[in-house]
């Protein structure tokens, strides 16, 4: 585990974007923890998750050209990693989609760069994959190229099979999904610091029931 997920893990405690505890889950399982993005809900909060998101994206060492944030999460985050990434790297471009395409000015669906060269698509995490597949299907209509996916958090949590959402989606689209944290790495940080002691066997028991 590197040192900025590991900043990552604890920002997100502190923040309350990741809770402990007991939450129901659209799956209908209950799960031990919680993680919402949405909850990184001010502009300095912002700011610092953009810089998580471009860290780990030098750090995949992936050859993207532009980033592409699905509507609505999708849209923060995108507008977010881009600023961090040239901060921290180089410019680049980046486009986000509307839910229903404008009839007037400049039209069509996509607003910012016109997609093309290989496409990284952003987003918070992957459940069902409906998000991806959407946006695998407006890169591709743009003769652009889908480069991989990068989200915040990796449940490695089955699905309605053997594999997770996210294995599911790399292997039908036939690319990488990168992501800031796995829940193994979350499990590894609280055996480090000794925090939450009396959620980690518990963790533990869930990952083993449902983990891949």
């Amino acid at each position: 585990m590197l040192d900025y997920q590991k900043e990552f893990i604890q920002y997100a405690l502190d923040c309350g974007v990741l809770k402990f505890g007991e939450f129901k889950l659209k799956s209908g399982r209950t799960s031990p923890y919680f993680f919402n993005t949405g909850l990184f809900n001010t502009g300095a909060m912002l700011g610092k998750l953009g810089q998580f998101y471009a860290q780990t994206l030098i750090e995949s060492k992936v050859a993207v050209d532009m980033l592409y944030g699905p509507a609505y999460k999708g849209i923060p985050l995108v507008s977010t990693a881009s600023i961090a990434y040239s901060q921290l790297k180089q410019d680049i471009p980046y486009a986000f989609n509307r839910k229903e395409a404008k009839d007037h000015g400049e039209g069509g669906v996509i607003v910012g760069t016109p997609l093309q060269g290989n496409v990284l698509i952003l987003d918070d995490v992957i459940t069902a994959g409906t998000s991806v597949r959407e946006s695998v299907e407006i890169i591709n209509q743009a003769t652009a190229t889908p480069a991989g996916v990068l989200i915040a958090l990796d449940r490695q949590e089955r699905g309605e099979n053997e594999k997770s959402a996210v294995q599911e989606v790399s292997e039908r689209f036939n690319m990488p999904v990168i992501s800031i944290i796995s829940l193994t790495q979350i499990i590894e940080f609280l055996e480090l610091t000794g925090n939450s002691n009396e959620h980690l066997e518990i963790i533990k028991a869930y990952r083993l029931k449902y983990g891949i």
